[in-house]
């Protein structure tokens, strides 16, 4: 895809909604990634052991999963999906704020839950917007989306650092023995395994001394401008009470005569036309109905399939390494020291962001499907080359960076790519949305209970079958796009564009110079005028006919 001006029109047009839907999807970064150096504090504030305390992880993904799958439910109307990106950025200040006060494991576990059913509307609804917004543009405009979970992923742990605890926030007479494993402890919390740590005993009783709380209220008022600009949003769009009775400006005629211009000189670009705007990209739930199976090719259900389960195995392997390379670096054979390994999990998420960065710029010039084809290959040949340097310290740095990079931008390619396949008619983006969040819970349960009866170098052996299975599922999609009907390209219509466009551009010019005020009825009536051979031969009303 190259940065044209129909693109740049469009994008200047869509500029306040696609940076909102950005600034949602950093409400997601922050939210995801402060719990794992947060949770020893947290511990202490609940006075919890470690297997209750590590529950909250399992309280967190699995309502995200559940809110990835209900997400779509909120978007069939613009309105719809803004009043839930608003009210799910605004629960998740609210779950920071009230973080601190919450004294039981129990009700901290409800609150993370609430909190991962706002993350999974955010994660569905935000990518289902700017690829219905973009379509075939909407490569790029998903890499930077996917961009900003990465920085607000970095940014909340560096916010949390400062009030952690440097010794054991539970003060009592064996404070001193748990203190020195309390660096250990902390890198080695696990999302979905909570009984790695069971064999360490930390004090449940005692005075409590913690400031993390100051870490959750200084990120909930960083989040809080979020749900503000997605309230300005919904003004904008008269999508608020009270405020919905303006007209929406008109488009300048340069500005409509470039956006309805063709994007590619084929046929295709009529058949998207032709499509109804809001047909697909249901919740998972609608996608399942026997009504949108009628007549579909097994291709269709293929796509679908194999899309996902690339995805399970792409964020499965993420979230696996990142919960378990600290794990794996400080046992045999490598025995690396803990403080050194602390920085692994750092390394591999400071390069998922790095290569989100650069995939922005990148996927201007590459197609989908060539990134996914580099990022499964390149995921695979990494841990092949990991396994054979297994004995390495060195090499275990440099492939846990190169994953980073080869993993960062799988999933927004992959997701514009099966849209692609699919002209934007069926669910993807809802179903591969759910595989990816399935993958990412599942795998880490399953590896962790792996390293634990085999030891840790199945570590990359699991992660080398994940890797192929990924290259696998993603061979099969390669083979079902082929086997994909081809959009019909119908009868060429030359004079349909040039006419509308003419129209309304004219339209446009007549109605700013005050002749008279467009509104939604008369527009329709109006493009169904012959066309006049200048602007000045137009009729004073819509609805008079020309002899």
């Amino acid at each position: 895809m190259v940065w044209d001006e129909r693109v740049a029109a469009l994008f200047r047009r869509n500029l306040q909604p696609t940076l909102t839907y950005w600034s949602v999807f950093f409400s997601f970064g922050l939210c995801i990634a402060f719990l794992g150096p947060t949770l020893l504090d947290l511990r202490c504030q609940t006075q919890s052991s470690l297997s209750q305390i590590t529950w909250v992880f399992f309280s967190q993904q699995f309502c995200l999963l559940l809110g990835s799958c209900l997400g779509g439910v909120f978007k069939r109307t613009l309105s719809q999906s803004l009043v839930a990106l608003f009210a799910s950025s605004l629960a998740i200040s609210v779950v920071f704020a009230i973080i601190p006060l919450c004294h039981n494991v129990v009700v901290l576990a409800v609150v993370m839950a609430m909190a991962g059913l706002a993350m999974g509307c955010i994660d569905t609804i935000s990518n289902m917007q700017l690829v219905k917004i973009y379509q075939k543009d909407s490569a790029i405009f998903l890499q930077a989306l996917h961009f900003f979970v990465g920085f607000g992923a970095l940014l909340s742990p560096l916010i949390a650092d400062p009030f952690l605890s440097d010794t054991n926030c539970i003060l009592s007479n064996s404070t001193l023995n748990a203190t020195s494993n309390l660096p250990h402890i902390r890198k080695s919390l696990v999302p979905h395994h909570p009984g790695n740590l069971s064999y360490y005993e930390l004090p449940m009783k005692g005075m409590v001394v913690t400031r993390v709380s100051y870490a959750f209220w200084i990120m909930a008022l960083i989040n809080l401008p979020v749900p503000i600009a997605v309230f300005f949003l919904l003004y904008k769009e008269r999508l608020v009470p009270c405020f919905n009775n303006g007209r929406r400006p008109l488009l300048s005629a340069d500005e409509l005569a470039m956006e309805t211009q063709p994007a590619e000189k084929d046929s295709h670009s009529v058949a998207l036309q032709r499509a109804p705007p809001d047909r697909g990209h249901d919740d998972l739930l609608s996608c399942c109905q026997s009504k949108n199976f009628r007549g579909a090719p097994y291709s269709y259900f293929a796509v679908h399939v194999a899309g996902a389960l690339v995805l399970f195995m792409s964020d499965g392997i993420i979230g696996e390494y990142s919960g378990f390379v600290y794990s794996y670096a400080v046992e045999e054979p490598l025995s690396v020291v803990h403080k050194v390994a602390g920085y692994l999990p750092s390394l591999f998420w400071g390069f998922i962001t790095l290569g989100r960065l650069i995939s922005i710029p990148v996927s201007y010039r590459m197609k989908p499907a060539t990134m996914v084809s580099i990022n499964v290959v390149g995921v695979l040949v990494t841990f092949l080359l990991l396994l054979i340097f297994s004995y390495s310290i060195v090499f275990l740095f440099v492939g846990t960076a190169c994953l980073g990079l080869f993993l960062s931008s799988t999933f927004p390619s992959m997701l514009a790519y099966t849209e692609d396949i699919l002209q934007y008619k069926g669910c993807a983006t809802t179903v591969l949305v759910t595989g990816a969040a399935i993958g990412e819970m599942v795998l880490q349960l399953l590896v962790g209970s792996i390293i634990h009866d085999q030891g840790s170098y199945s570590f990359l052996v699991c992660g080398m079958i994940f890797g192929g299975l990924a290259f696998t599922f993603y061979t099969f999609l390669l083979f079902f796009h082929r086997m994909y009907p081809k959009p019909s390209s119908g009868k060429k219509m030359p004079a349909v564009r040039p006419t509308l466009t003419g129209k309304m551009t004219c339209a446009l010019t007549y109605s700013q110079h005050g002749a008279f005020q467009v509104k939604c009825k008369e527009m329709f009536i109006f493009l169904l005028l012959p066309v006049p051979s200048s602007c000045s031969d137009l009729p004073t009303k819509p609805w008079q006919t020309q002899v």
